[in-house]
């Protein structure tokens, strides 16, 4: 992959989507001592994270790369899921990270750090309400629904780097939207779609809750990631049913987040269950 700047193109078939100013990304996200170090745009990819998860095991990425797309054809989500949108509707990007101060087993707090740092990056930016799916989606309330407007993937880059996706549907419409319970900013009501400041609002916020993570060694409570991510959880507190691999399932209230980041159910059976790896139905609140 040769990255170009999408801004180059003169794309401008719909005129409420913008292409991103790649050059002002740069000039606003890239600083002296600062964590992002190169931003790159391209106009279309299959995956960004397959892209950079590429890049950094062949040592052609640095730790605060940041590789942005206008279009995705094969984004990833858990699972194998596919992530598809028109081009320019949303921001698709990931981002190389290597918590060397971190230990290993801390990492997996990498993609509910991420939510975190997306939400309040959204509220800044977008003035727009995101709340927390345990483990990775993002949630908007369109007429009176929760609305997944977005998702977080994690993977390993080497021994030493882990590569985070983010996609977020911004300016989706009701006629575009692939399945009824997708939303997007725009169809919640945010004061702002343009993708710039947003993505620059996501990024500097997730440069400050990395930062205070990685100086904390990983240590969600230390660091205040523990309490942040779960005030923010709509999953708590809900009735849930925990879809886990080799097809078990267990159904329970989500009672807390534990110290490895894990979602702990309570079960009909008196017993506090943790889940660490699953897909999570929201049923009820509890």
């Amino acid at each position: 992959m040769t990255p170009r700047d999408a801004s180059d193109d003169s794309r401008w078939s719909d005129l409420d989507r913008p292409p991103l100013n790649a050059a002002a990304l740069r000039r606003g996200l890239i600083r002296d001592g600062g964590l992002w170090r190169e931003v790159e745009v391209v106009q279309r990819t299959g995956s960004t994270n397959s892209d950079l998860v590429g890049l950094a095991t062949d040592g052609k990425a640095v730790e605060g790369s940041v590789l942005v797309a206008e279009e995705q054809t094969a984004g990833k989500g858990r699972l194998d899921r596919t992530w598809t949108a028109p081009p320019r509707s949303g921001l698709f990007f990931s981002v190389l990270l290597n918590p060397a101060e971190v230990p290993v087993p801390r990492w997996g707090w990498l993609p509910l750090l991420t939510g975190v740092a997306v939400a309040t990056g959204l509220s800044r930016a977008a003035g727009v309400d995101t709340a927390l799916k345990w483990p990775n989606d993002l949630l908007v309330t369109v007429g009176g629904e929760e609305r997944k407007a977005g998702g977080i993937l994690a993977e390993r880059a080497g021994d030493e780097g882990v590569v985070i996706g983010v996609g977020i549907d911004v300016t989706l419409r009701a006629d575009e939207l692939p399945v009824p319970q997708a939303g997007s900013l725009a169809l919640a009501g945010a004061v702002s779609t343009d993708r710039d400041p947003v993505l620059r609002g996501i990024l500097r916020s997730l440069e400050e809750w990395y930062g205070r993570w990685r100086a904390a060694t990983g240590d969600p409570v230390v660091s205040g990631l523990q309490e942040t991510y779960a005030a923010g959880c709509a999953t708590l507190g809900r009735v849930v049913r925990a879809e886990l691999p080799g097809h078990r399932s267990i159904m329970g209230e989500a009672v807390a987040i534990d110290g490895d980041g894990r979602l702990v159910l309570a079960t009909a059976e008196g017993v506090q269950e943790p889940v660490g790896a699953g897909d999570i139905v929201h049923l009820r609140l509890a």
